[in-house]
């Protein structure tokens, strides 16, 4: 089984830091890479409408629009929030 995963975080969504599962926002089941592949491409047209920016790194997609920030206390700066699409045979097992 494959799972298309859209997650929404203050990073990009290739880097897959500690806990990255608690960011993810919704989530496809499919039978076959295939089907997941196909998924993604569709979703991938969809967010490119929706946001301004976006960059593909191995399979990952993140979108961005440059607005849309989080506080970081911490950093004590914003942080960009990232929309991020990939595949994963990780949660459908």
């Amino acid at each position: 089984m494959y799972s298309v995963v859209y997650m929404k975080a203050d990073y990009e969504p290739w880097y897959q830091f500690e806990e990255w599962q608690s960011h993810i926002l919704d989530s496809w089941s499919f039978q076959t890479e295939t089907e997941a592949q196909a998924f993604l491409v569709h979703k991938v047209e969809e967010f490119k409408e929706s946001y301004t920016f976006s960059k593909e790194k191995n399979g990952f997609y993140a979108f961005w629009d440059g607005k849309e920030v989080c506080y970081c206390e911490n950093c004590e700066e914003d942080l960009q929030l990232y929309h991020g699409l990939f595949i994963t045979s990780e949660l459908a097992e």
